[in-house]
């Protein structure tokens, strides 16, 4: 037997961890996959090929598998953050999203440091590279505080899965 630490989370996160975010993450999938052309012209202009037609090879199989990881973030967000309550089970999660949200934004180095501060300068694909993922982070830095959750968790014994 295993204890376990039930929550009881407040709308804003259920509605961003099991709806916003994971919509996002499909989004994100599509573009990467489907309209790779756009997703690489949005990320950066000056060095994406001219046509759809000239996206080498690489780059098409580089962006499909980071479609294929969109998809994984979505499915970990809107599928198994809804099978539990566990506490443990979603601040294990997050955290490892957190880790995801910091190495997205160290990422985006090379497109100078702008990039993370001059919404003058933002398009779709920056406002989804920036200040979203700021959002993502500041919500489970603020969910891995314990910030609005008050309250001690409901502990509960269970079968060990």
């Amino acid at each position: 037997m295993s204890v376990t630490a039930s929550i009881h989370l407040p709308a804003v996160y259920r509605l961003f961890f099991l709806f916003i975010e994971p919509v996002s993450a499909v989004a994100g999938a599509y573009f990467a996959h489907f309209r790779q052309h756009d997703y690489l012209s949005m990320t950066h202009a000056a060095s994406a090929p001219a046509t759809e037609g000239e996206i080498p090879i690489v780059s098409s199989v580089v962006l499909s598998q980071l479609a294929n990881l969109y998809l994984l973030f979505t499915l970990n967000e809107a599928l198994v953050l809804r099978t539990t309550a566990d506490r443990r089970v979603w601040r294990t999660l997050l955290f490892g999203l957190l880790v995801a949200d910091l190495g997205h934004l160290y990422s985006l180095r090379a497109l100078g440091s702008d990039v993370y501060w001059r919404a003058d300068l933002w398009n779709a694909m920056d406002w989804g590279n920036v200040p979203f993922v700021y959002l993502g982070a500041s919500m489970r830095i603020a969910f891995l505080l314990g910030i609005g959750l008050n309250g001690p968790a409901t502990v509960t014994k269970g079968k060990r899965l």
